[in-house]
């Protein structure tokens, strides 16, 4: 079998390592904050080029304590993509905002920056951008567009820890960025993890006093906080991976030129890096034909594979409530039935991405 992602690989290369981490926080007892979060924050701020890091419990809590930190909320509107994972709208609405959704651009399926301006209203506080499957979305119009209507930007980076966009490291460009550490993230805990990253002084302080109850002194409580701090045990773990990152992240690269050479003369339709990005490859997407018949037979072969994601976020129950019929966003629905995830990640062996791609040829035959 050819698992879609392999875990017990990444942890057995540096196993050593991680229980000394560990071992350590259970020594201290320095289970929530201590010196390891302090690290990892600091590691991280310089990794993303950025000045300021805050821990939180998981990437929806750092998309969620941004936009409060923002003070977005009722009767807002923030722009997202329709082509994300549900926690990127998720946020906006729990913070009591309406998400307002945007089709992808056709060749990296990052939000269509050219839909943006028709979106925006006298409601619209934000544009959320979200760096999809490792690719940074394009941001220079993004930043341009919220710059002359007033707008924050926020990126949603959980999928895109250490992308580049024209030299430019995803975390640093737009007002905040927002990072998820889940175990199957480039960057991944081994339990839940988040930050977020930041150039402003002020809205770094707000994120943190957000997370941390409203309170800067134990027990004094400056306004009505939340609960969401990145653990000492989960930040020992991150600080062990993050001198692995780049050399993880590189082996992610070869690995999708090797996809790309080995079905270069297929029909299938592979992803497109812009030459001004640096992709970080979370996932490898294809677009196939009668894609779940490929998946099973793939499956019949022993390769795991993966559908990120089955619809558009407003055509998902939960945002029934929104109205919005479908053929609204004509890519996203389209490319929601043919999308398929090949493997992907750096322990991933050559030999067995031959083994991907003969299997994918030998059936779309």
């Amino acid at each position: 079998m050819i698992p879609f992602l392999d875990l017990k690989a990444q942890y057995k290369s540096i196993e050593s390592e991680v229980k000394e981490a560990v071992a350590k926080i259970f020594e201290d007892c320095a289970f929530v904050g201590g010196k390891e979060v302090a690290t990892f924050e600091k590691n991280f701020a310089d990794y993303c080029h950025a000045s300021y890091c805050i821990g939180v419990g998981n990437g929806t809590d750092a998309l969620w304590l941004t936009l409060k930190a923002m003070g977005i909320g009722h009767g807002d509107e923030v722009i997202v993509p329709a082509n994300t994972f549900i926690a990127s709208s998720e946020a906006i609405t729990a913070t009591g905002a309406r998400p307002v959704f945007v089709d992808h651009d056709k060749e990296t399926y990052t939000i269509n920056t050219e839909e943006i301006p028709s979106r925006i209203t006298e409601k619209t506080k934000a544009i959320m951008a979200v760096h999809l499957y490792g690719q940074p979305a394009d941001m220079d119009p993004i930043l341009e567009i919220a710059a002359r209507h007033g707008l924050k930007v926020i990126e949603d980076a959980a999928q895109a820890h250490g992308a580049e966009y024209k030299g430019r490291r995803v975390g640093s460009i737009g007002d905040a960025a927002c990072f998820s550490f889940y175990p199957g993230k480039n960057l991944g805990a081994y339990g839940d993890g988040g930050a977020v990253v930041t150039n402003d002084k002020e809205l770094a302080g707000l994120v943190r006093l957000l997370s941390q109850h409203g309170s800067k002194v134990k027990y004094i409580h400056e306004i009505a906080g939340y609960n969401s701090r990145l653990d000492g045990i989960q930040a020992a773990i991150l600080n062990v991976k993050m001198n692995y990152i780049e050399q993880w992240t590189e082996a992610r690269r070869k690995n999708a030129s090797l996809y790309r050479e080995m079905l270069k003369d297929t029909n299938i339709i592979l992803p497109v890096e812009k030459e001004d990005v640096r992709h970080v490859y979370h996932l490898f997407v294809i677009r196939i034909k009668d894609r779940e018949d490929v998946q099973k037979k793939l499956l019949d072969r022993g390769i795991q594979t993966g559908i990120h994601y089955p619809a558009p976020i407003h055509l998902t129950e939960a945002y029934r409530d929104l109205g919005i019929p479908a053929r609204t966003f004509p890519l996203s629905e389209e490319y929601a039935d043919n999308l398929l995830s090949l493997p992907m990640y750096a322990e991933l062996t050559k030999n067995q991405i031959r083994k991907i791609c003969d299997a994918l040829k030998e059936i779309i035959s």
